[in-house]
């Protein structure tokens, strides 16, 4: 039993995903979906790998996903013990685009879902990770901000919507996401992909990415291109972080000491059933190292990684930026 009770998390922070081809990845990321490359930066435990962040227009909490693009890595295949599903809102009434333009470039997606009263769009990405858009009303508040050089604003993602974890034994990570802040919000029949047959949904009280949907399943799987490294959840300041690390602790975890990410300061553990979980802090954001309106445009090697500049850009392969005509 967990027996601290931190600040609520308000919900998602940033996903983090494998993928084996870095030029194919943004041009999808970027053109195909209309995301903001908002930094292109390094693995930071493995600097001649990519790090690509996508986001909304600002790189607001809540609306990054981020690759690291492993060169001829092979596929992988979602299981127990993984994210099985990311997926992002898009506004009322879109996913008629979003199917059009799927078709236009040759993207390789599903039927509509009806899931907890919302409509969802299963697709797939160059890599074969497995996405979702959800439809839902965006209210004249939403603190993100789209991102408008290939997608039109009225079709535009607007952050994180949910992910879905596959697990073995749901039941110890549902608690976990309770002590984190997450609210049991609705089950209903699926049958969708895992071998069990509920999914249950947990809400956080944010805005963006507040909803972590739990299945369980005893598939297995493999790491590989494709898959999700792992999912990232908003701890707004120092304070909440310390106080989430210590629940987490509590609850027989093993969470790392605080880790500085450059844009954000990270502590990471795996919760029960083996997916990696990260709490995020929600600065200094992605405008501490480039002015706004130049976000992505040059490679950004954070701190001790700058000294080795030329050698590290020697063994990075070279891509191109997708931009508008």
């Amino acid at each position: 039993m967990l027996r601290t009770t931190p600040p609520p998390t308000p919900g998602i922070h940033h996903v983090t995903c494998v993928t084996n081809d870095p030029q194919g990845n943004l041009d999808f990321w970027i053109e195909t979906l209309g995301l903001r490359l908002v930094k292109r930066s390094v693995n930071q435990d493995d600097p001649e790998t990519y790090h690509f962040f996508f986001a909304d227009a600002e790189g607001n909490p809540g609306t990054s996903m981020t690759f690291f693009p492993w060169t001829d890595l092979s596929r992988g295949k979602v299981g127990s013990g993984q994210v099985a599903r990311t997926a992002f809102r898009v506004p009322e009434g879109s996913l008629e685009y979003w199917e059009d333009r799927f078709d236009r470039y040759d993207v390789t997606y599903g039927d509509r879902i009806d899931r907890f009263g919302e409509t969802v769009l299963p697709f797939e990405d160059p890599g074969g990770l497995p996405v979702e858009l959800v439809e839902v009303g965006i209210p004249g508040d939403d603190p993100t901000v789209p991102w408008t050089e290939f997608v039109p604003e009225d079709a535009a993602i607007r952050g994180f919507h949910s992910v879905t974890l596959w697990l073995g034994d749901p039941a110890p990570t549902a608690d976990l996401l309770r002590t984190m802040g997450f609210e049991e919000s609705g089950t209903e029949k699926t049958t969708e992909g895992a071998t069990g047959d509920e999914r249950t949904r947990f809400a956080a009280n944010g805005p963006v990415g507040r909803y972590v949907d739990v299945l369980p399943t005893i598939e297995a799987g493999r790491q590989g291109s494709g898959t999700v490294h792992h999912v990232a959840f908003q701890t707004p300041s120092d304070e909440d972080q310390k106080a989430m690390r210590e629940a987490v602790q509590s609850a027989g975890l093993r969470p790392t000491q605080q880790i500085d990410r450059h844009w954000f300061r990270s502590v990471y553990f795996r919760e029960f059933g083996g997916i990696l979980f990260e709490l995020a802090t929600s600065g200094p954001g992605y405008t501490s190292d480039e002015p706004l309106e130049a976000l992505g445009e040059r490679l950004v090697l954070p701190g001790e990684f700058e000294a080795r500049r030329e050698q590290i850009q020697r063994s990075l392969p070279d891509v191109t930026i997708p931009e508008t005509e």
